[in-house]
């Protein structure tokens, strides 16, 4: 979340994501970024979620775009350290009348997830 209260609307930002090579493919991404989205915004009462995205990360990209439906809203030039541009995208959650509504599912992703670290740990 934004730590600066004074911004408006409060938003959250998602810094960095990365599944283990081995365990991807598997919907432990989709998972954890709808999952902390929903605690954004129930929890935080964020308005709307951003994050940066190489411009040449493919996959990342359907993630964000197709799968849980960001949006570009800007590019930023030079963005990262090797000078590569990156996708400026935002989720912006629904408010008042139409609420976020929890997962069906949210005790099964709690689940998952937890699963997949286990597996993580017990094969590292």
């Amino acid at each position: 979340m934004d730590e600066d209260e004074t911004k408006h609307p409060p938003h959250g930002h998602i810094t960095s994501l990365s599944v283990l090579r081995t365990h991807r493919k598997r919907g432990i991404a989709t998972l954890l970024m709808k999952r902390s989205q929903t605690e954004m915004a129930s929890v935080f009462g964020a308005y709307y979620v951003s994050l940066h995205v190489r411009k040449s990360n493919r996959a990342a990209f359907h993630l964000y775009n197709e799968t849980l439906k960001y949006e570009i809203h800007d590019i930023e030039r030079g963005y990262y350290a090797d000078g590569e541009d990156a996708y400026d995208m935002r989720c912006t959650f629904k408010k008042d009348e139409e609420k976020i509504e929890k997962d069906d599912g949210d005790d099964a992703v709690v689940d998952q997830v937890a699963k997949a670290v286990e597996e993580v740990t017990v094969s590292s």
